[in-house]
């Protein structure tokens, strides 16, 4: 008997585009932060005012590595959100580039037991959603499979062998909190999630288009 391939498999986070106002600076900026392999770069189309619903973050080695990826954006252009500090999970600080993203560097480590370095362990991309339940079981229709689940306050997808940039969802509040900004925002996302078989658009308005797997950051 035939079947027939759910939708669901067909879904894998492949590729993270960023909406800029400023192609060309952005490419110049994300390549001086050290972070250029991991997101893609196309010109802005949406509008959008306040906090756009997400962040990207950054998992690194150690207090020396984070104080070095701040140091890099702030040099390029970004502003400091919160300074490095430490806190009861390790020590972590957050920026924000030129074109408004939202970047946040940590480790769970207290002290260094090395140099720095420019190394980053993982990257995660954290969508600030309504109802993390709601939005956790719409992507696991969609095929992504739950690798951490937190009831309703966080999920985490298990990565794709071809994708850079892993997925996960936190409350909207919660994330804005911890990233030190107002959760207000309107207007567009200004991030586009490929990998989907077909595009569609999640719960919270971010959207997702077909895309081969992530390059170096260009226009």
């Amino acid at each position: 008997m035939a079947t027939t391939a759910p939708t669901a498999a067909r879904t894998n986070l492949a590729s993270v585009t960023l909406e800029v106002a400023d192609p060309e600076a952005a490419r110049r900026f994300y390549g001086a932060f050290g972070v250029d392999t991991y997101v893609r770069l196309r010109p802005a189309e949406g509008h959008s005012t306040g906090f756009r619903g997400f962040t990207l973050a950054l998992t690194v080695s150690g207090p020396a590595t984070v104080d070095g990826f701040v140091a890099a954006a702030v040099e390029a252009g970004a502003t400091v959100l919160k300074p490095a500090a430490k806190s009861l999970w390790g020590y972590g600080g957050v920026v924000q580039a030129p074109d408004g993203t939202i970047w946040k560097i940590a480790t769970s480590a207290k002290k260094d037991t090395g140099p720095a370095t420019r190394e980053i362990d993982e990257v995660v991309l954290l969508l600030g959603v309504e109802d993390v339940k709601a939005t956790k079981q719409f992507y696991v229709s969609r095929g992504l499979t739950v690798a951490k689940s937190f009831g309703g306050k966080y999920a985490e997808f298990a990565p794709g062998q071809s994708s850079p940039v892993k997925l996960a969802l936190y409350k909207r509040g919660a994330l804005a909190k911890d990233l030190g900004v107002p959760a207000d925002g309107t207007g567009s996302h200004r991030i586009v999630l490929g990998g989907a078989a077909d595009a569609f658009t999640d719960p919270d308005g971010f959207a997702w288009e077909t895309a081969a797997p992530s390059a170096p950051a260009q226009s």
